[in-house]
C-alpha cells in the first residue's frame, strides 16, 4: 500500500497538514488519537469515513517523515554530562 493514495497535502485544506484524502483529518489528529490508546476500532467508529487503510497510510506517513527528518545535533560545552553526573530535573 502507498500512502500518497490515502494522504494529500493541500495549502487550501487545514492549512496545508497532510490529511486523509477527501477529508480534513488530519494525519497528527491520527496519530494523536493513537497514542492517547484509542484503537483502529475507535477511530472507525468516530470518524466513520475513515477505513483502516487510511490509519495504516497515515502511520506509514509520519515513519516517512521521521526517516527523512535531519537532525542537527548541538552541544555546547555547559551542557555537556560527564558519565556519574547528574542530569537537572532527574
Amino acid at each position: 500500500m502507498s500512502y500518497t493514495e490515502h494522504i494529500e497535502i493541500d495549502p487550501k485544506i487545514m492549512l496545508g497538514k497532510p490529511v486523509i484524502r477527501g477529508t480534513r483529518v488530519t494525519v497528527e489528529l491520527v496519530l494523536r488519537k493513537l497514542s492517547e490508546g484509542a484503537s483502529d476500532q475507535d477511530l472507525l467508529a468516530a470518524y466513520p469515513h475513515l477505513s483502516r487503510d487510511d490509519i495504516r497510510a497515515a502511520l506509514a506517513y509520519a515513519a516517512d517523515s521521521l526517516a527523512h527528518e535531519e537532525v542537527i545535533l548541538y552541544q555546547s560545552r555547559s551542557s555537556t554530562v560527564e558519565t556519574g553526573d547528574a542530569i537537572p530535573g532527574r
